[in-house]
């Protein structure tokens, strides 16, 4: 099994292979707590207007993103966990748009299967991968808006690349502690808790709190690409 570190829209634009578009801060994180909570399905699309157009045909849906962290004009919530945790969505479709994690399914156009990466479902992904034993295995860290690299993805990417490899990272939870000054420090800044509560932080990084991943599929409903959810046992 060869494992390759890719990153942002470039990185999604070379993936081969399983791949996996990772996250962290927030986009499958929160698609995580969204299937948690029992959606029925997530659609993850690239811009603003398709999400507007299927809830024209469908009211019931809800609309989830964000553009620079906050949530867009006229969405049911942002690309918040702490917004979505205690959230019933039981037999709901959730649209969901953001600026990195959504954009780089978009992009992964050369990858034979995609799934979404977080630190809270890593292990759960490792594990899923082995029961494919893919040849190739690409893990994208989508970082900032896909155009910059960012610790949290980074972490994410070599985590789960180390259990593949039978390699634990020693350090991983220092490094988790770091992430507080580095790319989480916003969620600690008083000034921008409206946009980034302090709570996302701690919710993106329970690690290895799930034991499901999310499998990019097709809806049969709508031809559009829609996660799925796949326990790991």
């Amino acid at each position: 099994m060869d494992v390759q570190i890719l990153h942002l829209i470039e990185g999604a634009k070379q993936a081969k292979g399983l791949t996996v578009i990772i996250d962290v801060f927030r986009a499958f994180t929160v698609e995580t707590y969204l299937m948690r909570n029992h959606a029925k399905k997530i659609i993850p699309v690239g811009d603003v207007q398709t999400a507007f157009d299927y809830r024209a045909k469908h009211p019931d849906a809800i609309l989830c993103g964000e553009r620079k962290g906050i949530i867009i004009d006229g969405f049911d919530y942002g690309n918040s966990p702490s917004q979505v945790e205690h959230v019933d969505l039981t037999g709901k479709t959730v649209i969901h748009t953001t600026s990195a994690g959504t954009q780089g399914i978009v992009n992964a156009s050369g990858a034979d299967e995609i799934i979404g990466g977080s630190l809270v479902a890593a292990k759960a992904i490792a594990r899923y991968i082995r029961s494919r034993d893919p040849e190739h295995v690409s893990l994208v860290c989508m970082g900032l808006a896909g155009k910059r690299q960012t610790d949290e993805d980074e972490l994410c990417g070599l985590y789960i690349k180390s259990l593949l490899e039978d390699a634990p990272l020693e350090d991983l939870h220092q490094r988790i502690d770091q992430l507080r000054y580095t790319e989480g420090a916003k969620f600690f800044d008083p000034a921008q808790q409206a946009v980034f509560p302090e709570r996302d932080f701690y919710l993106s990084t329970q690690v290895d709190s799930c034991d499901f991943v999310l499998r990019l599929t097709k809806d049969p409903e709508s031809g559009l690409n829609c996660m799925e959810r796949v326990d790991i046992v």
